[in-house]
């Protein structure tokens, strides 16, 4: 009789996880506050980082509006986006909701992204740029852009292209650059290990989820977010990684230890 009532009850919590797995964690949107700088009475520049939103069929708007309406609570100076907006858009289909959505992000510096490797499949590539363009995104590919952030100060905002996809060049990315300070976007976080020697103060990536699925004592790994995979590290020459662990889901449609993230940096320049 005992032997049944363990057998049962470990079947129950079983059955909850696995609910909680794929129709709550999902939806639980973490919002991680971080500060970096030395604090000399400056004001600092709050940065809003969205990744891997992952939209698909199962991904009610209501939860992108959720998103858009805890990034604006945060009052951000600048939004960036490291890329996967769709899961797969040639089964996803319309976007008008997407853009409209993502049009109502408020950031007064800015808004910006980058492709992610989900970007350019799925028929992705064709809409991509329309849909960040018609949202007030700028779409940075191998590119940067000179931010000024007081009268004396600026950032550079670079971004890197896809590098499973597309073609991306370290070169090109940081060829306009006029900044002290530099944060770079990048997809996939292992590329870090060959930007340190850049300059380069922070880099902010998504790609791995987190893992999305967390077990005890094993952590699934994406190609190229495989070293890297979530948070915070801290590389040479004074070069900080945050590798953003997303929104949304791919494959599997459960988050379990890796809730949905938005991440706000507090940037003392």
């Amino acid at each position: 009789m005992k032997k049944r009532y363990i057998v049962s009850l470990l079947f129950l919590i079983a059955i909850s996880l696995v609910l909680y797995a794929f129709f709550i964690e999902p939806k639980r949107i973490v919002v991680h506050n971080y500060t970096l700088g030395n604090n000399e009475g400056q004001q600092p520049v709050k940065v809003v980082q969205l990744s891997d939103i992952h939209i698909q069929e199962n991904y009610p708007t209501t939860q992108l509006e959720k998103i858009v309406n805890k990034v604006n609570q945060e009052k951000p100076d600048i939004i960036v986006f490291t890329g996967d907006l769709f899961d797969n858009y040639a089964k996803y289909g319309p976007a008008d909701e997407v853009t409209a959505a993502l049009s109502r992000l408020e950031a007064p510096l800015g808004k910006f992204a980058v492709w992610g490797n989900h970007d350019y499949g799925g028929a992705a590539a064709h809409v991509y740029p329309e849909i960040l363009a018609a949202s007030g995104f700028q779409l940075l590919e191998n590119s940067g852009v000179n931010v000024s952030i007081t009268n004396e100060k600026s950032i550079y905002l670079a971004g890197l292209d896809d590098s499973l996809l597309g073609n991306s060049s370290i070169s090109d990315t940081l060829a306009e650059r006029q900044s002290d300070y530099t944060i770079l976007l990048s997809h996939e976080p292992d590329v870090a290990d060959m930007l340190t020697d850049q300059n380069i103060q922070l880099i902010l990536s998504g790609h791995s989820h987190g893992g999305q699925v967390k077990l005890p004592f094993f952590t699934i790994k994406n190609v190229l977010s495989e070293k890297y995979f979530e948070r915070f590290y801290q590389l040479e020459n004074n070069t900080t990684l945050y590798v953003n662990t997303g929104l949304g889901t791919t494959k599997i449609p459960a988050r379990f230890r890796v809730p949905p993230e938005i991440a706000v940096f507090n940037l003392y320049v």
